[in-house]
């Protein structure tokens, strides 16, 4: 069975590309397993909170050797696993790690910021996910001699199935064309924060295009902002370069 873990920031498009790999008649997806952990570590009060806290382990130990060990919610050749980077730790780094094939998925954070602070006005760097995904990939660079590949949201929009393609080569994944399409509505892979945070996602039916009137960047006034541009432009660089397929 292939393991695979992508790393998103918020507000990424993250539950699209699960439900993009949800529509493989191959794969099984696990939706952000380490959530109850963040949320008992942070105290952040997020909507459902308490759903949350009930629905997985709160111990990211526990988490880590479930997911890299354990078996999968259902016996299919490829385990999903999205992940948000934000809800990582400096101390979460470790061989478990090692047992997972990675990707991560980056979105400009002049966006990612401007959409978050809406909810939560005291958003700071880590919340972005940039500085995990940073240290995984180095983590990877330096223990496995591998560059995981790094999409961006943006590439997913415009031109999904070409991003999609390269993601699955990335991967060492065949491509289907299923990934391009699902069915509206709830699925039963959903955590039980999905009626807080996915009433868009439940309303579509593949990756939506790049309106004509989007508007542009914003420039969001936080102190980080800057830091979290370099960060970006590190992984953004490394997504039109050449990576190494993964298999473990």
């Amino acid at each position: 069975m292939r393991r695979l873990a992508v790393w998103s920031g918020p507000r990424n498009l993250s539950t699209a590309l699960m439900r993009s790999f949800s529509s493989r008649t191959d794969c099984v997806v696990s939706d952000e397993p380490f959530y109850a952990a963040y949320l008992a570590a942070t105290g952040f009060e997020h909507p459902g909170r308490q759903e949350v806290l009930a629905s997985q382990p709160q111990d990211w130990r526990q988490v880590a050797t479930a997911l890299s060990e354990g078996p999968a919610p259902l016996p299919r050749p490829v385990w999903y696993q999205k992940h948000m980077a934000q809800h990582m730790r400096a101390e979460m780094l470790g061989p478990w790690l090692d047992r997972l094939d990675h990707a991560l998925l980056v979105r400009h954070p002049a966006r990612v910021i401007a959409s978050y602070v809406k909810v939560f006005p005291t958003m700071t760097l880590a919340e972005t996910g940039l500085p995990w995904q940073v240290r995984l990939f180095e983590h990877l660079a330096a223990t496995r001699g591998m560059r995981p590949v790094v999409i961006d949201a943006a590439d997913l929009r415009r031109s999904p199935e070409a991003t999609l393609r390269r993601l699955c080569a990335g991967l060492g994944l065949a491509w289907d064309p299923a990934m391009l399409a699902w069915p509206a509505g709830p699925h039963p892979q959903d955590g039980v924060w999905a009626p807080h945070w996915y009433e868009g996602t439940w309303q579509s039916t593949g990756f939506e295009p790049v309106a004509a009137d989007e508007p542009p960047l914003p420039e969001p006034d936080v102190p980080f902002l800057a830091e979290a541009v370099a960060l970006y432009d590190r992984l953004r660089s490394c997504s039109n370069a050449e990576t190494q397929p993964t298999t473990t």
